[in-house]
């Protein structure tokens, strides 16, 4: 197979490092990188001969005259702010050229509909990275889930990943540009929910602050409480008696889902799967993007009936 050329947008982010990997290990050549900020040594370790640039009219040109010069960019991976998302998978594609993009693949759910038409007229392709779909413990699970038929489970999902005060400071923080935290966080759990028991068929939120939120969802197949925080108050005395600031369980049933290894090398698996000519595109990230976008906007539910544990704790702990 040709190696293939890529260009990469935010190149200094948290997750960029993981593309870089993903390009590099599956036989292919980073050529050109973006980011406004210009702490990017790590690109040294991938493609130190990668050309980099800080404004981005100047990477556009550069990518234009790329493809001018008969060398055109194959794919853009896209790692940039979420609320970016939308603009750098529109340029991705006028210049001809795939998208990779970053979870959530945008915002709102009509954003969706809007590429898809760009997408048909362009010709090339828009794929988000929906990692937990590789992941063996998940795909053994929803192998499980349909082979009980229609049978209704009960599951529970807890995500907290501890940041500290530049949290809120940067982007992340800001609602308008994250999506909050059940998008910024959770989309991705959400996504994994859709795929293994099915459609949403109602939403409740319990919580919905700056550092966690929480709630239920019904779906075909799964009653869900879900729980979701970035402060390290909220984990489990036992884990942070350990000095661990991260936390994920997924039960079902009662029945601890073991899914903590495995995730270095997703993206590599979905790298590979997209240049096999597999790939997640517009479709199959709708259905997470609406949930997150239904949950942001819904207004809180009392704490009454079936509500995850955790919030009685964190409600308790903030009176």
């Amino acid at each position: 197979m040709a190696m293939r050329d890529f260009a990469l947008i935010g190149a200094a982010g948290y997750i960029a490092p993981r593309h870089m990997r993903a390009i590099r290990d599956t036989g292919n050549r980073l050529a050109v990188a973006f980011d406004p900020k210009d702490s990017v040594g790590i690109i040294d370790s991938h493609f130190p001969e990668a050309d980099f640039f800080v404004e981005f009219e100047r990477f556009d040109r550069h990518i234009e005259k790329l493809r001018h010069g008969g060398r055109k960019i194959d794919y853009v991976s896209i790692c940039s702010p979420n609320y970016l998302h939308d603009a750098h998978i529109r340029f991705a594609l006028r210049n001809q050229a795939h998208a990779i993009c970053e979870k959530p693949l945008v915002l709102n759910p009509w954003n969706l509909d809007a590429l898809g038409l760009i997408e048909r007229e362009s010709g090339v392709r828009i794929y988000n990275i929906l990692q937990l779909r590789l992941h063996p413990a998940i795909i053994a699970l929803r192998d499980e889930i349909a082979a009980a038929g229609d049978k209704v489970h009960d599951v529970d999902v807890t995500y907290i990943t501890s940041r500290g005060r530049w949290y809120q400071i940067s982007w992340k923080g800001q609602a308008e540009k994250s999506g909050g935290i059940a998008t910024n966080i959770g989309v991705h759990f959400f996504d994994m929910l859709g795929w293994v028991f099915g459609g949403v068929r109602d939403s409740r939120v319990h919580m919905n602050r700056a550092d966690c939120a929480a709630g239920t969802l019904t779906l075909d197949r799964a009653r869900v409480r879900w729980f979701l925080s970035i402060n390290a108050d909220h984990l489990p005395a036992a884990v942070r008696e350990k000095g661990q600031r991260t936390y994920r369980s997924i039960t079902v049933n009662g029945r601890e889902i073991e899914f903590s290894d495995g995730f270095t090398d997703l993206h590599t698996e979905s790298y590979r799967h997209i240049l096999s000519g597999g790939g997640y595109g517009l479709e199959e990230a709708r259905v997470a993007v609406q949930t997150v976008h239904d949950i942001r906007n819904a207004a809180e539910s009392p704490l009454t009936g079936n509500y995850h544990p955790f919030c009685r704790q964190v409600s308790a702990a903030r009176q």
